[in-house]
């Protein structure tokens, strides 16, 4: 029941979200929970209900899963990004993902066979492996470890908020009894004692008694397997296209959605950085210009990459999007310096560091658009306390003030913000 409440929150959360940056987690969340609403009877709180075991549809659901979304993966960058191809993708990959951690500071600077082997073995695990689910108990077995060991790796190396941890989860449905036994306690009585005692009852043709409600199920099973067959089609076309889509759904349940990252690597890496200045004139000489400082996307050079993984800053992934493009393709930025020019309690929250607390707004405020690069270990800027260098693009907004936002504001019928 948890399941299934939590899956219809996220459902109208995720039809909500459709519009804004799509990055397929939400979807995937969603297909998940949804999946998780068949695993147990909804009428027992037995830990080992005899009458009603995990059905098989729902198990091969969970592994249906994670093969398209690995598989899906896979072939986005195949047909993506040419240094997919040419093996040089991780030159670029951790210095440019969304929020790097601090592994990745020291894995940016591996050996560039290092990097060729991340690439190669990428697509071993993303092309191949997948494939491993249909050979067989062993090789299924194969594939459930090796993708569990490399969303490990991806966890170690990246802050990709929950999706590793997520993607683990379908991955688990790769393994049976005999293998998970040993996390079991093992005495007289206990849940491994009681499923070898039903194991050993099977195998002398006992049946067990079979009650409506383990009809019930077994009929939902049955038309859940139907419904997630039928959604596939669809999703099967998409892997099988040239022309192929990632982290879409097409149905509006999006319970069975195709799935897919890092198509594309940027080769350079971008960040907008607002200021804000409590001078009268915004193009003086002396107009002291100050840095408000995001949670955990960079901006202060000698502020340590964070670590927040399974944890997830929306706004500063949307940062990393905004700085791809100018402020017309990413209007809610204007949206924020208005909120900023307010000192609006709720916007600020989502900082890290506000130069202007305890202080009257700021008069203006502007966006910078920065190059950021990691700087050398044991390099002069590293030894100066600085885990990035920095040189600057240009502007990326001009100046603002907020009562210059008040038409802007008000034609796109947002609630214009007043200064606290």
């Amino acid at each position: 029941m948890v399941f299934l409440v939590q899956t219809a929150q996220l459902l109208k959360f995720d039809q909500i979200q459709a519009k804004k940056a799509e990055a397929g987690w939400e979807s995937q969340l969603l297909e998940t929970g949804f999946l998780g609403i068949f695993l147990c009877p909804l009428w027992t709180l037995s830990r080992l209900p005899r009458e009603t075991p995990t059905s098989r549809i729902v198990l091969w659901g969970f592994r249906w899963l994670i093969f398209r979304i690995m598989l899906g993966a896979g072939l986005i960058k195949i047909r993506g990004d040419q240094c997919w191809q040419d093996l040089t993708c991780m030159d670029f990959h951790y210095e440019t993902q969304p929020v790097p951690n601090p592994m990745a500071y020291f894995l940016h600077r591996s050996p560039w066979w290092v990097h060729r082997f991340e690439t190669l073995s990428n697509h071993f695990l993303e092309l191949v492996v997948p494939c491993f689910i249909f050979l067989g108990r062993r090789m299924c077995i194969l594939h459930g470890a090796l993708q569990i060991l490399f969303q490990v790796v991806l966890i170690i190396s990246g802050n990709l908020s929950f999706l590793n941890w997520l993607t683990i989860v379908p991955s688990v449905a790769c393994f049976d009894d005999a293998t998970l036994g040993f996390l079991f306690p093992t005495g007289p009585g206990g849940l491994k004692d009681q499923v070898l005692k039903m194991q050993k009852e099977k195998a002398r043709g006992a049946q067990p008694t079979h009650r409506h409600g383990c009809t019930v199920r077994q009929a939902v099973n049955l038309a859940l397997g139907i419904l997630v067959a039928w959604l596939s089609i669809p999703v099967v076309l998409n892997l099988l296209s040239p022309k192929q889509v990632m982290n879409s759904s097409f149905n509006p349940l999006r319970i069975v959605n195709t799935y897919g990252a890092f198509g594309s690597i940027t080769r350079e890496r971008t960040e907008v950085i607002l200021q804000g200045t409590a001078s009268p004139n915004a193009s003086a000489p002396d107009a002291v210009w100050e840095d408000y400082e995001f949670k955990c996307k960079p901006g202060d050079l000698r502020r340590r990459p964070c670590l927040i993984s399974p944890y997830h800053h929306r706004l500063d992934w949307l940062m990393w999007f905004a700085a791809f493009q100018t402020y017309e393709h990413h209007e809610w930025v204007i949206h924020l310096a208005g909120k900023l020019l307010a000192n609006d309690a709720e916007a600020l929250s989502l900082l890290a560091f506000n130069p202007f607390a305890g202080r009257a707004p700021p008069r203006w405020v502007r966006g910078e658009h920065y190059r950021y690069k990691f700087s050398r270990p044991g390099g002069l800027h590293a030894a100066d306390g600085k885990w990035w260098i920095r040189k600057r693009l240009g502007p990326y907004f001009p100046p603002l003030r907020l009562q210059d936002l008040k038409d802007y504001f008000r034609s796109r019928e947002w609630p214009y913000p007043e200064p606290e």
